[in-house]
């Protein structure tokens, strides 16, 4: 009797990992070892003011962005759990989309869900993220994408804590991150050349 309740405490656990994701590589690092361009000078569509759709083909997705963030975003690939250097950090700011800069979430909705990944409760607005059915891998689950350039994100699930209910629980790799004393700089950096 307990020999089965062990696998079946195990089979609930590895089930309990799936839910948040399935399908993993062991290529979800860039071979070069290079992390995203913090300047993005090589990607055209990257702007985190930017709110206008973007639309380009695979080809020049594949161009412009670090392997690793193409293979998740473009891809809809998973990294392997608790890879992520957004997985624990609890600094005040803002997570923009990896691919394109569009603001997804803020620090304030994120929360340790113990999933691997980072976890958010809430996006930043309606507008930025869409929902699309996914049933891969035999599982009913709700994607997310980036709804400024449909980069995949992860997935939502409704185990996440109040207010929302929900557990966004998103892939690091296509997560740029902005302290917020940093964005108030960018912005009366800004604020100051536009006058």
């Amino acid at each position: 009797m307990i020999p089965m309740l062990r696998n079946i405490l195990i089979l609930a656990f590895v089930g309990l990992l799936q839910q948040c994701s399935y399908s993993q590589t062991n290529n979800s690092t860039n071979k070069a070892g290079k992390e995203m361009d913090s300047t993005k000078k090589n990607n055209p569509v990257y702007s985190q003011s930017d709110t206008s759709k973007v639309e380009i083909s695979e080809a020049e997705w594949k161009k412009i962005l670090p392997e690793d963030v193409y293979y998740i975003a473009r891809q809809k690939g998973t990294e392997r759990p608790w890879t992520s250097k957004y997985e624990a950090l609890k600094d005040k700011g803002t997570y923009y989309c990896a691919a394109c800069g569009n603001a997804l979430f803020q620090s304030d909705t994120k929360f340790e869900s113990g999933c691997g990944w980072p976890s958010f409760y809430q996006p930043i607005s309606k507008t930025s993220i869409i929902y699309t059915p996914d049933n891969t891998h035999g599982m009913e689950r709700v994607e997310v994408q980036c709804g400024r350039c449909k980069a995949h994100l992860g997935h939502v699930f409704e185990d996440g804590p109040p207010p929302t209910g929900l557990r966004y629980c998103i892939n690091g790799v296509v997560l740029d991150f902005e302290k917020a004393k940093e964005a108030e700089k960018t912005y009366q950096d800004k604020a100051k050349k536009d006058e």
